[in-house]
């Protein structure tokens, strides 16, 4: 059994490439402390905590390369190293796995008190679980990067590299194709028990 990555490890940055100017050394380390826990919870959610491992360190091999780039506000630099995670992310691995693996932690993810009854709680998370599959790529990830990974409409617009009006509409809908597919769950189409027309 892998255990997830919890705790920031000691930040030994990566070598500075050959040639290029060597970044700030005392930046880098208070970047990486302040947002590590942050980047592998958004990760975690999204894959395997082995191959998290791997996107993380990717992502910090990134942020020491390009550290001119990150910007000094704390959340603006979360949201920059979100980014960047979820480009190695898609180009690591595309289609339905990473979709699946979203779909199973958000049935987790409901507030302790939403429930509380044990069974109902069940219950709650596989509709949830449902529901949730039956959203697209997009507005799973719209929802989970303001509700579940904590950012703001702005910064959730900057790790998609949209607008934060586009983002705001993407959320809207987002929230209400969800409110529907909880309210209406949606039925298995059943053949006829005589086995239909012969």
């Amino acid at each position: 059994m892998s255990t997830p990555l919890t705790t920031a490890p000691a930040a030994a940055p990566p070598p500075p490439p050959p040639g290029g100017p060597v970044p700030d050394e005392d930046r880098y380390q208070a970047l990486f402390r302040a947002t590590y826990a942050d980047l592998v919870r958004f990760v975690e959610r999204r894959l395997h905590p082995l191959a998290a491992e791997d996107v993380v360190a990717e992502v910090f091999v990134v942020a020491w390369r390009r550290l001119e780039e990150v910007p000094a506000d704390h959340g603006r630099a979360r949201a920059w190293l979100f980014g960047v995670a979820q480009r190695t992310m898609l180009n690591a691995r595309r289609g339905d796995a990473r979709r699946q693996a979203l779909a199973v932690r958000v049935g987790t993810a409901l507030p302790a008190d939403v429930v509380p009854d044990g069974s109902d709680r069940v219950v709650s998370q596989v509709d949830l679980a449902r529901a949730w599959c039956l959203l697209s790529p997009s507005d799973q990830e719209a929802l989970t990067l303001t509700a579940l990974d904590g950012l703001s409409t702005v910064e959730a617009a900057q790790v998609l590299g949209i607008s934060r009006t586009a983002l705001s509409l993407r959320l809207v809908r987002a929230r209400r194709r969800l409110r529907v597919h909880l309210d209406h769950p949606a039925t298995p189409k059943t053949a006829p028990a005589d086995g239909g027309p012969r």
